[in-house]
Order: C-alpha cells, then sequence, then structure tokens
C-alpha cells in the first residue's frame, strides 16, 4: 500500500503542500517578523515531529551520522526558510520565490557527479528549458528589490546544497527522525536571529496562528516527511524535478487564495517551466535485449 502511494499519489500531493507554504508564508510574515513566523514554526514543528518519531519507532542517527543530519537540516531548513522569509518581508511575491525556488533541480544537476548519478542530455535540454520559463516569469515580477531577489538565491541554495548534502552522505538515515532533527537545530538558530534583530513579537494574533498552524502540521511535518521518504527511495534529481512544477501550482494558488494577478508572461513562463519539467522527467529508453540464439542441431 504505501509503495503505491509513493509511486502514484506522492509527487503530485508533495507539489500541492510544498507550493501551499509560499501561501501560508506571506499570510505568516503579514502577521508577525520573518523570524518571529520561523521561529515558532520551528519550535512547535520540532516538539510534534520528535514525539512523532519516537512513536513510529523511528530509527534515530548513529555517530557521524546525526553531524551530517544537522548540516542537512540547517542548509534544507534555516537557511532556505530564513532567507525565502526574509525575501517575503522584502515584499517578494510567493510566486516569484517558488519560481526562483525552481531552479533547484538544475543546482541540483550541476552536482549529479557527487551523487554518482547520470544526467542525460535530454535531461539537461529539459533544465535549460524549465530555466528559460522561470526567467520568463520572473521578468514579469518587477516589484521586488535586489536584496529580496539576492535572498531569493541564497534560499535556493540552501534547499539544493541541503538535499545533494544529505543524499551523498546520509541517504539511508530513517526519514521521520532526519526531519526531526532537521526542524529541531534550525529552531534556535531563528529564535536567536529574532532576539537580535528585535522581532519577537506579533502584531496579528488571529492570521498567525492561521498561518503558523498550516505551516507546522502540513509544510514541516507532512510536506518535509515526504520530502525525505521521496529523498530515500528515489535518486535526488528525480526529486529535485518537481519543484519545476511548484511556480504554476503556487500562482495558481495566489491567485485563488490571497487574489494575486496572473499576467500573460508569468502564465507563458510557466507554461513553457512545465514543458521543460516533462523533457526533464523522461529517461532513456532502455536498450532492447537480444534475443538468445536457438542452437542449431548438428547434422
Amino acid at each position: 500500500m504505501k509503495a503505491q502511494f509513493m509511486s502514484v499519489a506522492a509527487q503530485p500531493l508533495f507539489v500541492v503542500l510544498w507550493s501551499s507554504a509560499f501561501i501560508a508564508g506571506i499570510v505568516g510574515v503579514g502577521a508577525a517578523p520573518p523570524m518571529m513566523v520561523l521561529f515558532a514554526r520551528y519550535a512547535i514543528a520540532g516538539v510534534l515531529l520528535i514525539g512523532y518519531a519516537f512513536v513510529v519507532r523511528a530509527t534515530w542517527p548513529r555517530g557521524r551520522q546525526w553531524r551530517h543530519v544537522a548540516v542537512a537540516g540547517l542548509l534544507m531548513q534555516a537557511v532556505q526558510f530564513g532567507a525565502f522569509y526574509t525575501a517575503m518581508g522584502e515584499h517578494v511575491s510567493g510566486a516569484v520565490i517558488a519560481l526562483v525556488q525552481g531552479l533547484n533541480p538544475v543546482v541540483i544537476a550541476l552536482f549529479a557527479g557527487v551523487l554518482g548519478e547520470t544526467v542525460t542530455a535530454r535531461q539537461w535540454f529539459g533544465f535549460g528549458i524549465g530555466g528559460i520559463g522561470v526567467a520568463m516569469a520572473v521578468m514579469d515580477q518587477s516589484n521586488f528589490s535586489r536584496i529580496g531577489l539576492l535572498l531569493c538565491v541564497i534560499g535556493l541554495l540552501g534547499l539544493s546544497i541541503g538535499t545533494v548534502y544529505q543524499k551523498r552522505f546520509v541517504p539511508e538515515v530513517d526519514s521521520r527522525a532526519s526531519t526531526a532533527v532537521h526542524v529541531v537545530v534550525s529552531a534556535p538558530v531563528a529564535g536567536v536571529l529574532a532576539w537580535l534583530t528585535g522581532q519577537l513579537h506579533v502584531t496579528d494574533v488571529t492570521r498567525f496562528a492561521g498561518s503558523l498552524t498550516w505551516m507546522v502540521l502540513v509544510n514541516s511535518m507532512v510536506a518535509f516527511l515526504l520530502l525525505n521518504s521521496m529523498l530515500q527511495r528515489w535518486d535526488a534529481t528525480r526529486v529535485g524535478r518537481l519543484f519545476f512544477a511548484t511556480p504554476a501550482v503556487t500562482a495558481l494558488l495566489a491567485w485563488l487564495l490571497i487574489d494575486q494577478p496572473l499576467r500573460p508572461l508569468t502564465v507563458a513562463g510557466l507554461a513553457v517551466g512545465l514543458i521543460g519539467l516533462v523533457f526533464a522527467s523522461r529517461k532513456p529508453s532502455a536498450a532492447p535485449t537480444p534475443e538468445p540464439r536457438l542452437a542449431v542441431a548438428a547434422r
């Protein structure tokens, strides 16, 4: 049953859940400073994830694995979302952040050799098309600062390098335990940054609580448990290319839920990015197996 779920529903479900994080983030950052949102999210999610890992008797890292899991967690959680949430505070839209994050498979592909994985020419072609689509859609979003764009790039690198690092050093670690460790080690970092920058306050309790509930239960727990589970089963390139689909889903959710407009060039860029995803997802067909020759009886 679990194998069937992973093969059929895991990928589209992950794309939708991951995309929803940008919408929840915009609502949360509108109700509290970015680091306060991040700290509250990780503090609550960390406790829940540890409890969940113990209940299901997850296998915890051993020895040096702890250090590698912690490093991957700081990159994928603290660096990625610290940069993205701060970018939201700089008025960068969730759709733009998702579009920049859509370059994740390209960055991961650059490290494919480190992981012992092979990227085919067809996949590189797909990555290139996807990158062009992302660039087209980003060009259509003009009202954000250079600092905001730089923060988006930092967030992208945090996710991509963290994904490669985890796949390289601790691919076999139980995804339920590693997800808990990722969040727990990132909470103090977010808390210290919130304290140092004077961001430990909330301006709209109702919106803050609503967005925080979604981010904790859906984004920090379900989405990352699913991400780490996919990384356990599949190569990093296959998982990373799912991020080509998140910009389109994020833009659609933003249009439906928070009334962000969909401009023609953005729609065109998202369509081009989807074409890139199709090319990047296709694998070369295996060479046909030669049929065994029939022995000829001696005369």
